[in-house]
C-alpha cells in the first residue's frame, strides 16, 4: 500500500495530476511547481546534521512551504516542529497531523485568538504544544482572556470539560527589522512579568528575529548586523534574569544568518525555513563559510509557447511565481527573463530556446511563489530524467487570517 504522503486520494487530486504519478519528468503540463525530491532531501540532511553538530534546536517556517507533509518530513529529519506566521497556517498544519506549532508573531483578534486557544486543547491531546508571540500587554491580557475562556467552556465535540491547557509565549523583541516587537530591554521585561501573572501562559522565552539581515548580500555586512542582535538579546536576558525569571529560549534566525546566531551561544533555537528551497535572491547572498551549501530545490516548469528573431516566450508569467524578490532565474541555460506580465515570461539570450522546448525557472521568492499553487509536484532523479513520485498539497494555500 502506498504512503500516504506519497499520493493523496485520488478523488482530491485533478485528474491530470492523479496520472503523472511514475511518469517521465517531460509529462508534467506547465506551467507547474516542481520540488526536485532528492535536492530538497540533501537540504534537510545538511541543516539537520548542523544542528545535532552545534547542538541546537531547529523549527524550519513552514509559512514557507506551507504543506504538512513537508513538515512531517522535517520532523522525522529532527526538527522540533514548525513556525508559521497565521492562524489559519496553525490549523492548517494541526489538522495535516502537526501538533509542535510555533505562531512566530501577533495575534491581536478576539475571533483569532479563540482559534489559537482551542488550537493548544486540540495539540495537548497529542501530547503536542501550541506556542506564540507577544509584543504588548493588551496582547497578553487578550491571550490570557481567550486561554481563560477556552479552560472553563466545555468542548464541542464530547460536551467533557477541557484539560488545564497552557500556551507557550514568547516576547518579541524588535533586533532590526522595525516591525513587530517592543524594543530590547525594560520594555520586555515588563512583559515578561505580565505573562508570569496568568495561569494559562508560560514565558517561554525571546522571539528575536531580524529579518532584513537575511538578504544582506555581504557576508561581513551580515556578521555586523547579527552582532547588533545578539548583544541586544545578551542585554534583555540579563534583565529578565535580574527580576528571578528564566529565560528558557531565544529563537530566531533564518536561512541567510543562522550560523551566525548559532555560534553567539545566545540562541537555543533556529527558524530557518528558506533552507528547503533555496530561491533565487537567497542565492546572491555571498555564502558564509560555516553556513552548509544548499541546492535549488524548487522550481517553476514553463513550455515556451512562442519563438521570434529576438525573444522566446513561455507560458510562466508572474500567475506563477512572485517578483516581490525579484524576476525567476533561468535554470540551466544562458538566458535572462524578463516579465511579460500575468500569463508569459520573456526570454532573452544569445541561443533561444525552441518552440514546445521544456524551461525551467528559478523563483526569486519561494515563500509567496508557494502560495500561488495548489499542488507542488514531486521528482526523483533530477529535472532532466526524473520521475513523479509524490504529489505535494499546499495544505495552507491562501491561510493568511
Amino acid at each position: 500500500m502506498m504512503h500516504p504522503d506519497k499520493l493523496l486520494s485520488m478523488t482530491t487530486l485533478p485528474l491530470h495530476l492523479a496520472e503523472l504519478m511514475g511518469k517521465p519528468v517531460n509529462d508534467i503540463d506547465t506551467p507547474a511547481l516542481v520540488i526536485d525530491l532528492d535536492a530538497m532531501k540533501r537540504n534537510i540532511g545538511r541543516l539537520a546534521e548542523f544542528a545535532k553538530k552545534h547542538n541546537i534546536r531547529w523549527r524550519p517556517h513552514a509559512k514557507m512551504h506551507k504543506s504538512a507533509a513537508l513538515a512531517r518530513m522535517q520532523i522525522k529529519a529532527g526538527a522540533v516542529g514548525v513556525c508559521v506566521q497565521k492562524t489559519a497556517e496553525a490549523e492548517a498544519m494541526v489538522a495535516g497531523a502537526v501538533y509542535n506549532v510555533y505562531i512566530s508573531n501577533q495575534v491581536i483578534a478576539p475571533a483569532k485568538l479563540a482559534r489559537v486557544a482551542a488550537l493548544t486543547q486540540r495539540v495537548a491531546a497529542h501530547g503536542g504544544q501550541i506556542a506564540i508571540a507577544v509584543d504588548s500587554l493588551e496582547g497578553v491580557s487578550r491571550l490570557a482572556q481567550a486561554m481563560t475562556e477556552a479552560r472553563t467552556s466545555p468542548r464541542e465535540d464530547s460536551g467533557a470539560a477541557p484539560a488545564a491547557t497552557v500556551i507557550d509565549v514568547f516576547v518579541e523583541i524588535d533586533v532590526g527589522q522595525g516591525r513587530c516587537g517592543v524594543t530590547p530591554g525594560p520594555a520586555a521585561v515588563t512583559l515578561a512579568l505580565e505573562i508570569r501573572k496568568h495561569p494559562a501562559l508560560r514565558f517561554a522565552g525571546l522571539q528575536a528575529y531580524h529579518g532584513g539581515a537575511q538578504h544582506v548580500r555581504s557576508a561581513l555586512d551580515r556578521q555586523a548586523a547579527i552582532a547588533q542582535v545578539v548583544a541586544a538579546v545578551r542585554r534583555t536576558r540579563q534583565l529578565i534574569a535580574e527580576q528571578g525569571m528564566t529565560v528558557g529560549l531565544v529563537t530566531g534566525a533564518g536561512t541567510g544568518t543562522f550560523a551566525l546566531e548559532t555560534a553567539s551561544g545566545v540562541y537555543g533555537e533556529l527558524q530557518a525555513g528558506s533552507f528547503l528551497f533555496m530561491d533565487r535572491d537567497y542565492a546572491a547572498n555571498e555564502r558564509d563559510s560555516a553556513q552548509p551549501v544548499f541546492e535549488h530545490a524548487l522550481f517553476v516548469k514553463s513550455q515556451v509557447m512562442s519563438v521570434c528573431a529576438s525573444h522566446a516566450v513561455v507560458d510562466a508569467g508572474h500567475k506563477s511565481h512572485a517578483i516581490d524578490s525579484g524576476l525567476p532565474a533561468v535554470h540551466g541555460l544562458a538566458l535572462d527573463y524578463a516579465n511579460g506580465g500575468d500569463e508569459h515570461g520573456i526570454l532573452r539570450g544569445a541561443v533561444l530556446p525552441e518552440l514546445g522546448e521544456a524551461v525551467w525557472l528559478i523563483p526569486g521568492h519561494c515563500d509567496p511563489t508557494v502560495n500561488l499553487h495548489d499542488f507542488m509536484v514531486g521528482v526523483r532523479g533530477g529535472l532532466q530524467h526524473g520521475t513523479v513520485e509524490q504529489i505535494i498539497r499546499v495544505d495552507a494555500r491562501g491561510a493568511l487570517s
